[in-house]
């Protein structure tokens, strides 16, 4: 029986991973959340891994604030950079593999095609800053480690662009948003998966650490995306209409374009990654039963 330690457990990704958990009975998870390991403190990480024996983490944990981080930087490089490096740090020390999210915000946006792994990094925000730093310092202290860029991550969880989209198409009558910023959504589910599919692929000796991407496939706007939210939930008397980024300016300066190219860990680690539409679809199936 292998050992996986989640942090961030208590978030969209990590309540993903905590549902698909049930389905590995082969692995023991150990789930926490800052309430119960403060991957910011070093040597607690490192009491924590070495007695629970772990063989593998998936953090899960992000400063995600994007806004505020402007103004937290400090905070923000703590959990993004600092952590990362002690959760890599301990891991090295014990043996142990880190399977890391990280973010599409470690580009600047101006590509007109799709990121590859080994673009050119170029943050334009103290978020985007801080997710690439803490990429570096894991890859840097842990070898064995498999980092994961994605972006436009929702769930049934927590607070996210579908749940907003959804509350503001039943109580308004008409709702503007951005058709100029462009990616692909991540439901979180997807990306937990994909992540413990690194896992099981390592199992049968077939782990390739490095940088990965993974959103899923398909592309559109921001407009677009609450377009089909609407869509497919049976909101009909709300209007949406596409403008532009400058009708909402931000403290943070968001990426225009944000697609990512997925065939390096579709190639290596053999997914099969829905397009985004089917995802959502899955996604509010899910949110109307639990209503």
């Amino acid at each position: 029986m292998k050992n996986i330690l989640v942090t961030g457990a208590n978030g969209q990704l990590g309540n993903e991973v905590r549902l698909l958990a049930q389905l590995h009975p082969q692995f023991i998870f150990f789930f926490t959340d800052v309430d119960t390991l403060d991957i910011c403190d070093k040597e607690s990480v490192k009491a924590y891994m070495v007695s629970n024996k772990i063989d593998y983490v998936l953090n899960c944990a992000a400063y995600t604030a994007v806004d505020a981080a402007e103004d937290n930087s400090a905070l923000c490089d703590r959990i993004n950079r600092d952590a990362v490096a002690n959760l890599g740090e301990a891991a090295a020390r014990v043996g142990a593999k880190v399977i890391h999210v990280s973010t599409d915000y470690v580009f600047d946006g101006t590509s007109c095609k799709p990121y590859r792994e080994n673009d050119q990094t170029c943050p334009v925000s103290a978020y985007g800053r801080s997710k690439l730093a803490g990429e570096e310092a894991l890859l840097a202290v842990c070898k064995d480690s498999v980092v994961i860029r994605t972006a436009w991550l929702y769930s049934p969880f927590g607070n996210n662009f579908v749940k907003t989209m959804l509350r503001l198409g039943k109580e308004k009558e008409k709702l503007t948003v951005v058709f100029d910023q462009v990616g692909t959504p991540t439901y979180a589910a997807d990306l937990a998966a994909a992540m413990l599919s690194v896992i099981e692929n390592a199992e049968k000796g077939s782990f390739r650490a490095g940088v990965y991407h993974f959103s899923n496939e398909g592309v559109c706007s921001w407009y677009d995306f609450t377009v089909k939210i609407h869509q497919l939930a049976g909101i009909t008397d709300c209007k949406v209409l596409p403008v532009g980024s400058d009708s909402y300016p931000t403290k943070a300066r968001r990426p225009h374009y944000s697609v990512l190219d997925k065939s390096k860990i579709k190639d290596v680690y053999q997914l099969e990654i829905p397009h985004w539409e089917t995802s959502l679809r899955n996604c509010l199936e899910r949110l109307a039963a639990s209503n």
